[in-house]
């Protein structure tokens, strides 16, 4: 199997980014959760607050701006292309998985349009922002690996974030990917 990240790996940028501002451009009322977002994002800087609770309230905005059953289906199909990693990931396979820390109601449908299987992915309710698991990061990526696909190995990954080394460690070949380019993982 082949595993990649999607945030600035398979996706140009990041997929939440993306799709905040593509709800606030949409919709600009919803500037009004604005405050909010600030608040906990000061607090997060602080170290006042974990990670997850700033992520929740970042969410919370996607609850208000889309009532649909699959908001992840917004991100414009023009973001959503072989991105910064053209010329390393199939167009279409049966052995290519994904895992981000990105929140998998976003990620289902990329990864769907994409012809790749389900993301494994942080799991949120698309409509709280509330986290219903863990942050999919780090050794958390490895947990649920494990989880889903006891038996499975990894041939070769990609990703941009050093962040992944636990799952670089278990593959054959890992990437580092910069750009457009890509070099050999020193694990």
């Amino acid at each position: 199997m082949n595993v990649y990240d999607f945030d600035d790996t398979i996706f140009r940028g990041d997929s939440t980014r993306a799709f905040w501002a593509y709800c606030l451009k949409r919709a600009p009322g919803l500037a009004r959760f604005l405050p909010r977002q600030c608040a906990a994002a000061v607090r997060y800087a602080l170290g006042r607050t974990a990670k997850e609770a700033f992520k929740e309230a970042f969410f919370y905005l996607f609850g208000r701006a889309c009532r649909t059953r699959t908001p992840g289906r917004r991100i414009s199909g023009a973001r959503m292309n072989a991105g910064s990693a053209r010329g390393i990931w199939p167009r279409s396979s049966r052995t290519t998985w994904s895992f981000s820390a990105s929140p998998e109601f976003l990620l289902a449908p990329a990864c769907r349009r994409l012809g790749i299987r389900p993301p494994i992915a942080s799991r949120v309710d698309a409509r709280t922002g509330r986290y219903t698991g863990l942050n999919c990061k780090g050794a958390e990526k490895v947990s649920r690996f494990r989880e889903q696909y006891p038996d499975a190995e990894i041939g070769q990954f990609y990703s941009d974030s050093r962040s992944d080394a636990p799952l670089a460690h278990l593959a054959r070949r890992a990437f580092l990917v910069r750009g457009d380019s890509y070099t050999s993982w020193e694990v």
